[in-house]
């Protein structure tokens, strides 16, 4: 009992402490079946099991995320290696699973040559039916606004990449929630993708069950790190009536499953590198383990559905086939750290470090005419957005680029990141 969350502090079913009992930061993977429109799970190291429990008419499917094929920084310097252990994973199984869903972050930088290489290796899978549903992460619609995702990925889609299928009696919906973000927000799905939901599922029977996807966790998993949506409650309500109901999601490289009602959430591992627990650590990012343990922080997702009626269960396995590391970390204290940057790590006057997901200082006041700049040390790219249009953005900033720009007018200038909005800081210009 000292594991399960008992105690509901903000009204949404977890608690702080429960959380990080209940929480995989390894990696995993697992096989979902789908019959009669219940979900449950096996480990997909385990070949046997997996053979005996899936029947010849029952639904399974891969889901892959956060492969990040262009990222070569500490943490893992071949990306494009641990996608194609995953994709080896999912043809060394006994039965071919119907298809892939791909829950974003595909590519780092949203370059040609790293959607090239993605479609290459994820295209090498074994499925039943040859196709790979995918929905962007923030990585993929850098520069553009998702133009170059969509062309690839998106042709048939609606709006900015949303989507439904059906397929075996199950309604797959494909969501996209890093689009629009607003400064100190989460994810965003916008009115327009919220009103072709309620669209979509209205003649749907209660019976129907129902596979949601997405990037973005849409239950708030932990604000402080943008890691939930802003409008997903909204997007839930329109799902409640059903009595199957599965979310999944990537973006945070880590484990987390929650139960509510007929609703199950689980969010999905990386395939390119784990990120901390919230609260052992300054920010979100890559996190650097030892290389020869990094296929234990690594993995995928299988989904099947089965006969019988009871809560998920959620079994985890990794890509090195050690057990998975379960994080016991109580970490009250820590999770209430103030993420805003203290300011020490701004390296000259008028430069603004970038690190830690963070701007330093926050507050930053110049003389008018005064050029600033920004210094991205972190090891993922950051954009540089006037929270009301007041000046140009930068580009997409890799680790070690700057952007500089010169503030003629007096006046206050909030701004924030396009990729993680919880980023936030002010120009106050004298």
């Amino acid at each position: 009992m000292s594991k399960l969350i008992t105690v509901d502090h903000s009204d949404d079913g977890i608690d702080r402490r429960g959380f990080l009992e209940c929480m995989a930061w390894a990696g995993t993977g697992m096989l979902w079946t789908i019959k009669s429109g219940i979900l449950s799970s096996v480990a997909l190291g385990r070949t046997g099991a997996l053979g005996g429990d899936v029947g010849a008419n029952d639904l399974f499917f891969v889901q892959i995320s956060d492969s990040h094929i262009g990222f070569d920084k500490a943490a893992n310097h071949d990306v494009t290696a641990t996608l194609r252990e995953a994709v080896d994973r999912v043809n060394a199984l006994p039965k071919p699973p119907a298809f892939l869903l791909h829950t974003g972050d595909i590519t780092q930088l949203s370059k040609p040559g790293e959607f090239d290489t993605a479609q290459q290796v994820i295209g090498s899978a074994k499925t039943k039916t040859g196709h790979t549903f995918y929905v962007p992460g923030e990585h993929d619609v850098l520069g553009d606004a998702g133009k170059s995702y969509l062309q690839r990925f998106g042709k048939d889609a609606k709006g900015a990449g949303w989507y439904s299928f059906d397929y075996q009696g199950v309604h797959f919906i494909g969501l996209v929630n890093v689009l629009d973000l607003k400064p100190g927000g989460l994810g965003n799905l916008g009115r327009d993708q919220l009103e072709w939901l309620e669209r979509d599922v209205k003649h749907l029977s209660s019976s129907t069950p129902i596979v949601v996807f997405a990037h973005v966790p849409l239950w708030t998993v932990y604000p402080a790190w943008g890691w939930g949506t802003d409008d997903g409650a909204q997007a839930l309500a329109y799902l409640r009536r059903f009595g199957s109901v599965t979310v999944l999601n990537g973006h945070i490289h880590q484990v987390v499953q929650k139960v509510e009602g007929h609703v199950r959430f689980h969010t999905a591992m990386a395939t390119a590198f784990p990120q901390p627990v919230p609260g052992t650590a300054p920010s979100p990012g890559p996190k650097t383990v030892p290389a020869e343990r990094l296929r234990d922080f690594l993995g995928l997702t299988s989904v099947t559905i089965v006969p019988k009626q009871h809560t998920l269960a959620l079994v985890d396995s990794t890509l090195s086939g050690a057990p998975v590391a379960v994080s016991d970390v109580h970490a009250d204290a820590a999770m209430q750290q103030d993420q805003g940057g203290s300011g020490a790590m701004a390296v000259a006057t008028g430069e603004i470090g970038i690190d830690n997901f963070s701007f330093a200082p926050k507050l930053a006041t110049i003389a008018a005419g005064k050029r600033v700049t920004w210094i991205n040390h972190d090891d993922v790219p950051h954009q540089i957005v006037s929270a009301n249009r007041a000046f140009p953005p930068s580009k997409v900033l890799d680790t070690g680029e700057r952007h500089e720009h010169v503030f003629d007018r007096a006046g206050s200038y909030a701004y924030f990141c396009s990729l993680h909005p919880t980023m936030t800081g002010t120009i106050a210009v004298r």
